[in-house]
């Protein structure tokens, strides 16, 4: 699932990865700005930390085991979701979805309008 992971957020529009802290974690970024990190794992699965709502953050964490606080990040807008096969992969697509649009939303409007279409 990591590699289908790695290809859905670069096909975000204006999306690139990058290794700002070293080899671990991959960050997925759009004009800058963290949208995905994907952490390898000693077990058999990675960690995905990704932006999120709070309330909608919360309500992740309540329905899902898989779902926690983010690690290393503002744990109230920042989820790591355990990729271990218990979310459907589109239930993560749609969370990656989410962070993305959250970060765009918060650009400068010049940024905004500067991601190719």
């Amino acid at each position: 699932m990591k590699n289908n992971i790695i290809e859905y957020c670069l096909k975000k529009k204006g999306a690139t990865k990058d290794y700002p802290f070293g080899p671990d974690p991959l960050v997925f970024k759009i004009a800058g700005k963290m949208f995905a990190l994907i952490f390898d794992s000693k077990g058999n699965y990675l960690y995905l930390n990704l932006k999120c709502d709070p309330v909608i953050a919360e309500n992740l964490r309540e329905q899902h085991e898989a779902v926690r606080p983010g690690y290393h990040m503002n744990k109230a807008h920042w989820n790591t979701i355990i990729v271990d096969g218990s979310l459907a992969e589109s239930d993560v697509f749609d969370m990656i979805d989410h962070s993305y649009d959250l970060v765009v939303k918060n650009l400068p409007k010049s940024l905004r309008e500067s991601i190719p279409k």
